[in-house]
């Protein structure tokens, strides 16, 4: 979200403001939730990919009204199934959400509304409860990877990643920008690497909300980073060495691809 455009962007329809953490790097919260202020609209944080990030010191997901979470299992903080978690200090909200994920209920067998059966299984809460322990030590180290990635490559036709400086990303992708993404992924596949497109299609172009009416052109800096990203791989497991090999792999392609384009 562009804080500069957000003014511009609200309605008299708006109802929320709806920062993303995306790739487990913290939005600019700061000139989001002033904005937000002066027009006494609420911010919900979307942080499911960004569990243990902070901005400005202070760990997302509680810089607004609501802060929500996803814990599958590919997340920096994952369960072994489906699960995520919304947090708040709004005590009506919080009343809210208990209810709608127990079917509407205030209390048991009496039933207020319509609501869900979004409860999450006591399982995958235990193992969360472990995995959470662990999870400044496993962000540190897609950090530690990040930071490696950003030396590699720094010199290369790519663009890598950026965040602001009073902010700590935890790294869910290391996602680069590139021309001729698909000439790049499919010579990393030739090699044996697997990579990532986060996300092909942006969600204004998605069949599903063909009724709001958007068009390509619509949303320009999506879709150009739709054509122009890819995820290298990065989870806190990885190695010094796995990392470099990578990297290797994606100088070799990119000084094929702009030999090609100057012979």
């Amino acid at each position: 979200m562009d804080p500069a455009r957000l003014k511009a962007a609200i309605t008299p329809r708006t109802k929320a403001i709806l920062p993303v953490h995306l790739f487990g790097q913290p939005a600019d919260m700061g000139p989001i939730l002033e904005i937000a202020d002066q027009r006494g609209i609420p911010v919900i944080e979307d942080a499911a990919q960004a569990h243990g990030a902070r901005y400005r010191g202070r760990r997302v997901g509680q810089l607004g009204v609501i802060g929500c979470f996803s814990f599958y299992p590919g997340k920096n903080l994952g369960a072994y199934g489906e699960g995520g978690a919304m947090v708040t200090n709004d005590a009506q909200f919080a009343a809210r959400a208990r209810a709608l994920r127990d079917h509407g209920q205030s209390r048991r067998y009496y039933h207020d509304e319509i609501g869900y059966n979004y409860r999450m299984d006591s399982f995958q809460a235990a193992v969360l409860d472990i995995k959470l322990k662990k999870l400044d030590e496993w962000n540190s180290a897609r950090a530690e990877h990040a930071c490696s990635y950003s030396s590699l490559l720094k010199d290369l036709p790519v663009k890598i990643p950026g965040y602001f400086e009073d902010s700590t990303p935890v790294w869910h992708c290391y996602v680069i920008e590139c021309d001729g993404r698909d000439r790049l992924r499919s010579q990393l596949s030739d090699l044996g690497i697997e990579t990532g497109i986060h996300y092909p299609v942006p969600i204004h172009l998605q069949r599903a909300y063909d009724f709001l009416g958007h068009r390509p052109g619509g949303f320009p800096v999506s879709e150009e980073f739709s054509r122009r990203c890819l995820s290298l791989p990065i989870y806190p497991e990885m190695t010094g060495e796995q990392v470099q090999v990578v990297a290797e792999a994606v100088a070799e392609a990119a000084s094929k691809a702009k030999a090609k384009a100057t012979a």
